[in-house]
């Protein structure tokens, strides 16, 4: 979009909340507005910044919140951006996902008393901004006539983003050190800043147990707060269960307006959008749609994730335009009433996988992949198809073999490193996106670098044989295994691979991870209610992975991965109940039983190629 048009702009607009306080908000005009469709971006990252993905293929320079602002005013939209409370030029205190959902409806409600607003409000956002959207929706607010939400908007935070599997995001620690950095009592307190600068976060994710002004974030008490809150409300309590945090409960009485959900496969919030759209659609008349890349958090216009790229057709510029212009093309719909649908299709998902797997020029693993469209998520001719675990290490297809077990202990003080995976926001100790699963000096926690993960003695590997043709699976995967421990409590981590194999370029073949799933043992039967395990005693549990689509090229072999750590994606389980005081670390022997009797086997989602 060019601008053309002179744009009026009124900067700190005081919007007074339902309780008083009053958030700093920019409104963009054109000089000559009267009655206009209005777009509306609340964000904690400061209106008058830049976010590190509005960026695009042909101009790779991010552009700033203002400069985005002023692109739609020009094309005949009102765009108000708003900081949210205890942010910025905002008053109030900053708790983190608590007030958005009437925050977001009051200022709703401000916008449509305005003389510039035509009474239809589009909202927009990544991140955090999706998750502002998704909590106002649930109040339904008057106005309200479409949403894009990109890589955010909780449907439930406690089973995916704050917590998975019981266990706890550590990206959420790593994400309150930077903004409590960024804070306005931050910036008029140089004894706080002084405490924050000072805080070696790599000192405190181990075991460590946190409280009130012993944590890398005490200097600032109201990010501690919220952080504690977060780590210790372990159960699936009613604090899980408000508006900002539980989008699921509150699917009925949601919105129902057009809506866009779009995440990709190494984000966070993948879940998220797969979830809020599947249930959503399921409930709602107004068109919603789904769209799933391959990138990281936000970086739509990248070709490459971690260490592996899929090529220039897998950039969302490459299949929609910018991403300006695709959401300009989604509210011209659906505020406007002009143009065509710019999402004729309900479902658009990007399949990895594919790739010549040579080394391209910028050292990364060439793995392909394309783009589709479908009529819903999971995809209609996808088949849950059983692999079976075997003593041997072995993954078939068919029914269970050998009678035994398999074991691998889990030392809290030894955790299996994270090499990349589902994550946002997880400097500086943890990256995102798809890598070879091997240790090396820019993985956190690392102590053998060039040591396969698949080596290391507390893990096991159950894998293929070489496939005979291309299998793709999109969709969640199940782990269904029979477990015993020696520990009252203890994490069962999974993770899907694709292991290519030995090359020129990759003599000792590459591992890259796909997708993961967790489970927290003493949640096995509730998330509302935990109980310890019974030494020895052999439990049934089944664990879902993240969700994933990826081809598997013939060759190659479909790895899965068991342990008892991926830190620091995820806290470290210390095999005892950590509620206690005095209570220290055990280790833990974690056995995988396999059989007739004990038919441990993964569930994995296959989609029929079709051959061309």
């Amino acid at each position: 979009m060019i601008e053309t048009v002179d744009i009026r702009i009124v900067r700190n607009a005081m919007v007074p909340m339902r309780d008083g306080v009053r958030l700093a908000t920019d409104i963009y005009l054109p000089a000559d507005a009267t009655a206009l469709p209005v777009l509306l971006e609340r964000t904690p990252y400061d209106k008058e910044g830049t976010n590190h993905a509005d960026f695009s293929v042909a101009e790779p320079v991010p552009k700033s919140k203002p400069e985005i602002a002023r692109l739609f005013a020009a094309q005949g939209y009102a765009f108000v951006v708003q900081d949210c409370r205890g942010r910025y030029g905002s008053e109030g205190v900053f708790r983190k996902y608590m007030s958005e959902a009437e925050d977001g409806a009051d200022t709703i409600a401000w916008i449509m008393a305005q003389p510039w607003c035509n009474g239809r409000i589009g909202t927009l956002g990544l991140s955090y901004g999706a998750h502002v959207q998704a909590a106002l929706a649930t109040l339904d607010p008057p106005g309200l006539a479409a949403m894009f939400l990109d890589s955010g908007g909780f449907s439930s935070a406690y089973h995916s983003g704050i917590r998975q599997g019981g266990a706890y995001e550590l990206k959420q620690l790593t994400w309150a050190l930077k903004h409590a950095l960024l804070a306005p009592e931050t910036a008029a307190d140089p004894a706080r800043r002084a405490a924050l600068e000072a805080a070696d976060i790599g000192e405190w994710i181990g075991v460590e147990k946190w409280r009130p002004g012993h944590s890398p974030i005490s200097a600032a008490p109201e990010y501690e707060d919220f952080i504690l809150e977060q780590w210790r409300e372990d159960r699936f309590t009613d604090f899980w269960k408000q508006r900002g945090l539980y989008a699921r409960g509150w699917y009925d009485a949601f919105s129902d307006v057009p809506m866009v959900h779009m995440s990709s496969w190494y984000d966070p919030y993948a879940l998220t959008a797969i979830e809020n759209f599947a249930d959503l659609s399921a409930r709602k008349q107004s068109p919603i749609k789904l769209i799933m890349g391959p990138w990281t958090h936000g970086k739509r216009s990248l070709t490459y994730s971690g260490d592996a790229d899929f090529g220039p057709q897998s950039t969302l510029d490459h299949l929609f335009g910018d991403y300006v212009a695709l959401r300009q093309s989604w509210f011209d719909r659906h505020l406007k009433g002009v143009g065509p649908d710019p999402l004729p299709e309900p479902v658009y998902l990007f399949t990895m996988g594919g790739g010549s797997g040579r080394r391209l020029p910028s050292g990364r693993l060439d793995h392909g992949g394309a783009w589709r469209s479908a009529a819903n998520w999971p995809l209609p001719d996808m088949h849950m198809t059983p692999f079976h675990l075997h003593p041997d290490g072995s993954l078939t297809k068919g029914p269970a073999g050998t009678d035994g077990a398999r074991s691998f202990v889990h030392d809290p003080h030894n955790p299996v490193p994270t090499i990349g995976g589902a994550i946002a926001s997880g400097a500086p100790v943890m990256e995102a996106g798809g890598f070879d699963q091997r240790e090396g000096p820019g993985f956190f926690g690392s102590r053998e670098p060039g040591r396969a993960l698949a080596d290391r003695p507390d893990i096991l590997i159950f894998e293929t044989p070489p496939l005979d043709t291309d299998v793709e699976l999109t969709g969640q995967a199940v782990a269904d295994l029979f477990v015993s421990s020696t520990a009252a409590d203890t994490d069962v981590m999974f993770k899907i691979i694709d292991v290519y194999p030995a090359s020129a370029d990759y003599p000792e073949g590459y591992a890259l991870n796909i997708a993961h799933g967790l489970l927290r043992m003493r949640f096995r039967n509730s998330f509302e209610e935990p109980g310890p395990m019974e030494a020895g005693k052999v439990y049934r549990v089944q664990i879902a992975s993240f969700p994933m689509s990826n081809r598997f090229a013939k060759d190659h072999r479909i790895r899965i991965e068991i342990a008892g750590s991926n830190f620091p994606h995820f806290d470290i389980n210390p095999n005892t109940d950590w509620r206690i005081e005095g209570l220290t670390p055990v280790t833990a022997e974690t056995s995988i039983h396999l059989g007739a009797d004990q038919p441990s086997h993964i569930l994995l989602p296959v989609v029929p190629i079709e051959i061309v």
